[in-house]
C-alpha cells in the first residue's frame, strides 16, 4: 500500500483560446507537449519567481499548482506580461494529495497509508526534490538545483530568462550543485560543509540520517565531509 500525504499548494487557472500560446510564451517548458509538466516561471534575468506543475484540462485550460505562499507572485506576473493575449488568469480552490514514489493527485485522496511528515521530508531529500524557501529562491540557478532536465524545455521558443539559460547550460558551468548526503551524527540546514580545510557547501534539509546540500561541483561523489562546529560527517550520495 502506497504512503500518501497532503500537500499545501496554490492554484491558478489560465483558460481561454490563447492560453497555450501565452504559456509556452511564459514559462520554461513545453506545455504543448503532454498533459502535464513541470516547469519554472523565471525573471528576465533567469531568476526563479515561482517553481510550477502545469496540467492542461482542456484544450484551452490548464492550471498551475505551485507553493502556497507563490501563488500570488505567479498571477500578478501572468497578468503583468497578458497584455492583448485572450486568456483569464484567476485563483482556483483545490486539494493536492502527494503519492511518495507515484505523483500528485487532484481533488480526491488517493488509497493509501497516512504517511507522516518525517516520512515525507526523508522522501523528497531522498528524491533530491527541491523546497521553495529551503533549496530554492530567487538566488539559486535552476541549474545548480539540477532543474534543467526536469524543468526545461532547450527546444521550444523564447521565454522571459531563456537566454541566460540557454547560454549557462551551453557555455558555462555551475560552481555548485544540490547533492543527497549521508549524515552521521548531528546536522540541521545552514551548516558548513568542510572537504579537508575547505568550506564546500551547506545543508539545507535534513532528516533521519539523510541531508541536502549544496557543495562544489568539483567534490567527488563519496566524499566524507565534514559538518562544521559538530560532531557530524556527510558522505556524498549523488
Amino acid at each position: 500500500m502506497p504512503s500518501v500525504a497532503f500537500r499545501p499548494r496554490a492554484y491558478v487557472r489560465v483558460s481561454g483560446p490563447d492560453a497555450e500560446d501565452f504559456l509556452q510564451r511564459m514559462v520554461s517548458n513545453d506545455v504543448a507537449a503532454d498533459d502535464a509538466c513541470d516547469a519554472l516561471l523565471l525573471t528576465a534575468k533567469a531568476r526563479i519567481v515561482a517553481p510550477l506543475r502545469v496540467v492542461r484540462r482542456a484544450p484551452d485550460d490548464f492550471l498551475l499548482l505551485t507553493e502556497p505562499e507563490l501563488g500570488d507572485a505567479v498571477q500578478a506576473q501572468l497578468l503583468r506580461a497578458r497584455f492583448a493575449a485572450k486568456v483569464e488568469i484567476v485563483p482556483e480552490q483545490h486539494e493536492s494529495w502527494l503519492v511518495l514514489g507515484g505523483g500528485e493527485v487532484l481533488d480526491e485522496r488517493p488509497p493509501g497509508d497516512e504517511a507522516s511528515e518525517d516520512e515525507v521530508e526523508r522522501w523528497r531529500i531522498e528524491s533530491r526534490t527541491p523546497r521553495w524557501g529551503r533549496e530554492l529562491d530567487d538566488k539559486v540557478l535552476p541549474a545548480e538545483a539540477g532543474l534543467e532536465a526536469t524543468h526545461i524545455s532547450f527546444s521550444k521558443g523564447c521565454y522571459p530568462g531563456q537566454e541566460p539559460i540557454a547560454r549557462q547550460h551551453y557555455r558555462g558551468k555551475v560552481n555548485r550543485q544540490l547533492r543527497v548526503l549521508e549524515i552521521e551524527g548531528e546536522a540541521a540546514p545552514g551548516d558548513e560543509l568542510t572537504y579537508g580545510d575547505k568550506t564546500v557547501g551547506r545543508i539545507t534539509s535534513a532528516a533521519n540520517g539523510v541531508a541536502l546540500g549544496y557543495v562544489r561541483t568539483e567534490v567527488p561523489e563519496g566524499s566524507q565531509l565534514q559538518i562544521t562546529a559538530k560532531a557530524g560527517s556527510a558522505r556524498v550520495r549523488r
